[in-house]
């Protein structure tokens, strides 16, 4: 039997480079805090625990993430990695394997992470190195004559011989809890920042006979940290570039993948085209054929297969059936529905709504609170009056009715099948179907009246 995993998140730090009242690890990158990315690539490991050390932001952090099975382990005050660990040791089982992350760490793969799993099951402590052209800032790793990890120096402690090493610590290992324990037992702060290095623990490691494995990332941004507002732009970017050619290997149609944002899924069917300046944020689904246009806003949205979304168009909480044309300048809200072949306009708004089968609202329409049935046609100007002041009330619109342009219907109040309102009307009782209903004033024209001058 495989030896259980345990994952500590080391997320204490203040961020000061941040500028910012917000704890570093709730910052958000692609709609997610940094700690939640850190905690989805745990959770793709299957551990038995997971314990996050905090200490900046005080009880703010677990609040934030609201995730009851979590332990947390409060650093105060920060006196160093070491010691931050030191805290996460009470939660963590004996028998088990930790794995050590950060929270500003948003981006390192899953598949990194299992493969230092697997070492550390073997009995080998895994640690996670990278080879940086600009080292400075990193601590080193130094290596004996036979090429093995010896120990880890600090940039402020290290000899000019040592800064100029390439190869350094990402801060990242697994090994087994018990040993760990032991070495954390033993730390001192002899060093240039006073502090508990966790790095110290390979050279105690290393100076036991322990074997010492280094682990390689696939690519450098894998381990990257942010401190500062410019390095979070900079995950990002290149956060959405991983994104995109993952979706064009799928075979979706980027017209530029530099002017793209998924803040959450994205599922592609065939042949989606999606245009320039597009934000996904939650969970979105596109089937096949569909095209977005461009300056769209999608959230927690499913567009069926063959649906056109003209630019400026923004939906959030919508479902919409296959052929649907929507847009320019739509928007959809929570608890629309549109059936297929539906065609809605430009500066339409539709909120918590049912619309049937090929019906259309072509412009500048408000419906809320509505079910509307197939084949209705809404004119331009149209207004569901669904608020009171109080209460929402519904509006019923049954099959092949057609409504009037600037027409206010006052729920609560249904139009029966295949009946007609006069343009301009105001409806407050049930219109009957089949009938031709409108409410107008009487027009009228004064002779001889003029128009008032402004006095001099």
């Amino acid at each position: 039997m495989s030896s259980p995993l345990n994952v500590v998140i080391l997320a204490a730090g203040k961020g000061t480079r941040m500028k910012s009242d917000l704890p570093k690890v709730l910052h958000p990158l692609a709609g997610q805090p940094l700690l939640g990315h850190v905690l989805s690539a745990a959770d793709t490991l299957s551990p038995e625990k997971i314990c996050v050390v905090y200490g900046h932001g005080g009880e703010a952090l677990p609040q934030a993430i609201g995730r009851d099975e979590l332990a947390w382990a409060k650093q105060e005050p920060q006196l160093g990695t070491g010691h931050a660990v030191q805290q996460a040791v009470p939660h963590l089982d004996p028998e088990a394997i930790c794995l050590i992350l950060y929270g500003d760490v948003p981006l390192t793969r899953p598949e990194t992470l299992r493969e230092m799993t697997l070492i550390a099951r073997e009995g080998a402590i895994a640690l996670l190195t990278v080879r940086l052209a600009n080292p400075a800032g990193y601590g080193r790793i130094v290596r004996n004559a036979r090429g093995q990890v010896e120990r880890i120096v600090e940039q402020k402690d290290a000899s000019p011989e040592e800064l100029a090493i390439d190869e350094v610590n990402t801060g990242i290992l697994c090994l087994p809890v018990a040993k760990l324990a032991g070495w954390l037992a033993r730390l001192g702060n002899n060093n240039a920042q006073g502090e508990y290095y966790l790095t110290d623990v390979i050279g105690m490691a290393a100076a036991e006979g322990e074997k010492i494995i280094p682990c390689h990332p696939a690519a450098e941004w894998e381990v990257l940290g942010i401190n500062s507002r410019q390095q979070l732009a900079q995950l990002e970017r290149m956060h959405q570039h991983n994104v995109a050619e993952a979706l064009m290997v799928q075979g979706v149609t980027l017209i530029d993948p530099a002017r793209l944002d998924v803040r959450g899924t994205l599922e592609c069917g065939r042949d989606v085209l999606i245009d320039v300046n597009c934000v996904f944020e939650g969970a979105v689904t596109l089937g096949d054929g569909v095209k977005i246009g461009a300056n769209c806003v999608l959230k927690n949205v499913s567009l069926a297969a063959g649906v056109v979304l003209q630019p400026f168009c923004h939906l959030d909480g919508a479902k919409v059936g296959a052929d649907a044309r929507i847009g320019p300048f739509s928007r959809l809200r929570p608890g629309t529905e549109l059936a297929e072949e539906t065609h809605i306009g430009n500066f339409v708004e539709i909120k918590n709504s049912q619309v049937g089968f090929n019906s259309k609202i072509s412009h500048l329409s408000y419906v809320g609170d509505a079910t509307v049935g197939r084949k209705v046609n809404i004119g331009a100007g149209t207004i569901t009056c669904n608020y009171d002041g109080a209460n929402k009330f519904r509006t019923v619109i049954e099959d092949g009715a057609f409504i009037g342009s600037d027409t206010q219907l006052v729920a609560p109040v249904t139009v029966g099948q295949g009946a007609t309102i006069g343009a301009g009307t105001t409806l407050t009782k049930d219109a009957p179907a089949g009938q031709l209903t409108l409410s107008r004033a009487k027009q009228l024209t004064l002779p001889g009246w003029q128009r008032p001058v402004k006095k001099k």
